[in-house]
């Protein structure tokens, strides 16, 4: 019987082994090789950082640069479309950068992402639902409904939920993971 436990032992490690060599460079669709390490790390991130200049100098000039991943298409597109009263605010764009910034957004919306959060997001929509802010999608109360909105609408520091980064300490990365919220004024966030 210990001769056959040592043997599905070592079969399991071999396989395992096997595996971990096999996948240790992948290529990408750009036919590029990147290593397994480098996409085992990025895929714990909650959602794809942002990574365009224009998006990220425009928009977050006056607020964060929110992920492309946290809103669908549909959404980016009626935002985008409306920067002329973009929340009180007129955000108009030159054409050539707004179609810039279009574009960006519509390549990494959550409706293609692979990350969980982006998963999360559209998993919570009705069909034709067009959410303009993070807020008001399903999934984004669901995860912030133990949190009394006195901690943040009455809270100084904060005002609103959608100062995102206030609290998640890492949202700037793409992590919005629980054990690095710390909410200003109340310190760090257990459920």
């Amino acid at each position: 019987m210990k001769t056959y436990q040592k043997i599905l032992s070592l079969v399991a490690v071999t396989a395992t082994t096997g595996l971990l060599f096999s996948a240790t460079v992948y290529g990408d669709d750009d036919g590029e090789h990147k290593s397994f390490f480098n996409w085992w790390q990025q895929s714990k991130l909650d959602v794809a950082p942002v990574n365009n200049l224009a998006y990220r100098e425009e928009c977050g000039s006056s607020h964060v640069a929110y992920q492309p991943g946290l809103l669908p298409q549909a959404s980016w597109r009626e935002m985008m479309a409306g920067l002329e009263d973009h929340f009180g605010d007129n955000a108009e764009l030159s054409a050539g950068v707004n179609q810039e910034i279009l574009d960006y957004l519509l390549a990494n919306a959550a409706d293609d992402s692979n990350y969980k959060r982006s998963e999360g997001i559209m998993g919570s929509l009705r069909p034709g639902e067009v959410p303009l802010r993070i807020t008001d999608t399903v999934y984004f109360k669901r995860k912030h409904d133990e949190i009394p909105a006195s901690v943040v609408v009455d809270n100084k520091e904060l005002g609103s939920f959608s100062r995102c980064a206030a609290c998640h300490t890492r949202a700037d990365t793409g992590s919005y993971e629980e054990d690095e919220v710390k909410i200003p004024g109340v310190g760090r966030w257990e459920d």
